[in-house]
């Protein structure tokens, strides 16, 4: 009989309900609106591209012998990528090389034999046209050694041209042809990326551009004093290192009214591709926000609302503005509210635009929650209670 009646006892108190019970009353948190400093992070979609992004073409035609390289293999400047059929310019160049043997031993003999015609002259051994003539021939002679040489410095860079190498320091791209392939100056053979430091490009609407410029006392000076940027990559991660802004177009993208910056991120461990994408997250500090609980905000398809709190101690519900970005806790107020406004901070699906509340502080109104959790514990233990006495 004892335990029963101490069974109902425990019924009646916690209302003979379960769970959370329902306060019963008009009492609601509320809070006031005060400014604090907060960062605030604007994101815009970027193309990643290296530093330089060379086309490697031939400058000669002829059949791949040899491919050096692998796709994403690392290379220095200079190294030799490809190697194009080079018996043709061998023999060219050898040719070229003899000539020049040739036009040299001729000039040698013209020279002799001008110098001889100097002697005679002057002992008035031949006459004027002899004298001439012999100066004529060494001088042919001396052209005729320009001509060879040139054409054996052009043969034998044709006979270099057969070794393709690579302009920089880089990352070799797609290899879309194989040995044997006959290629000529204007099929492109890979490309070589200089992926040490990615420069990634984004656009920044004319407004931003206009406002950043304003507040910082001209572009030149934004951006030199810019703050380090982020970089969101492609699966949702951020980028380890931070960037630098480093330049920004001087001309407004009719089509789009947007202007493109650079960024400039390091990549020692060419995690960075160029051609990929990201987004470049850039931080701005506002030291007079104004941050509400996301739990206080009633959202209706792409509008938000709040209960702000008159002096009758009557809501009223009231559109306002938000920043898009949020941190999954807070919005950031850019409209419809003002220092000083009072709001309900928490409980605002029981709400109706003009009731009439009770407000209490945010203290208070745990201290209520945490007194309901206590009651539903109590209620739970009673009807483990009541379902032992049940059994026996």
């Amino acid at each position: 009989m004892f335990i029963a009646a101490a069974l109902a006892a425990v019924l009646v108190s916690c209302g003979g309900k379960q769970g959370m019970p329902n306060f019963g009353d008009n009492e609601y948190a509320v809070t006031t609106v005060k400014t604090q400093s907060t960062e605030l992070q604007t994101s815009y979609p970027a193309t990643i591209k290296g530093v330089q992004d060379v086309e490697i073409r031939p400058k000669i035609s002829g059949f791949i012998t040899k491919i050096n390289v692998q796709e994403g293999q690392a290379v220095k400047k200079g190294q030799v990528l490809f190697v194009i059929d080079n018996v043709t310019y061998e023999a060219a160049a050898r040719q070229a090389k003899a000539a020049v043997n040739s036009a040299k031993a001729s000039r040698n003999t013209a020279k002799l034999t001008y110098e001889n015609s100097k002697k005679l002259y002057e002992g008035k051994v031949i006459g004027d046209f002899e004298l001439q003539s012999a100066q004529n021939s060494y001088e042919s002679a001396e052209a005729a050694l320009a001509q060879a040489e040139a054409s054996y410095v052009s043969a034998k860079q044709n006979l270099d041209f057969c070794y393709v190498t690579s302009p920089a320091d880089g990352v070799v791209g797609t290899l879309p042809y194989k040995v044997g392939a006959l290629v000529s100056a204007s099929d492109k053979l890979t490309n070589v990326s200089d992926i040490s430091t990615m420069q990634v490009y984004f656009s920044m609407t004319e407004k931003d551009m206009l406002e950043m410029g304003r507040t910082e006392g001209g572009m030149h000076a934004a951006i030199k004093d810019y703050p380090p940027v982020k970089l969101l990559l492609a699966d949702g991660t951020t980028y380890d290192h931070e960037g630098r802004v480093a330049t920004a177009s001087g001309v407004i993208d009719q089509a789009t009214g947007s202007v493109q910056l650079r960024a400039d991120f390091p990549n020692p461990a060419h995690l960075l591709k160029s051609g990929g994408a990201g987004s470049v997250v850039i931080p701005h500090t506002d030291n007079a926000a104004i941050l509400v609980p996301q739990e206080a905000v009633v959202q209706v398809q792409d509008k938000y609302f709040i209960y702000i709190v008159g002096k009758d101690n009557k809501v009223k519900y009231s559109e306002i503005t938000i920043y898009p970005n949020n941190d999954g806790k807070n919005y950031l107020v850019t409209g419809g509210m003002k220092v000083g406004d009072t709001y309900v901070c928490a409980g605002v699906t029981t709400l109706s635009d003009g009731m009439e509340i009770k407000p209490i502080t945010p203290a208070q109104y745990q201290e209520k929650i945490k007194k309901a959790q206590e009651l539903g514990k109590a209620q739970g233990d009673a009807k483990e209670l009541k379902k032992a006495l049940s059994g026996k």
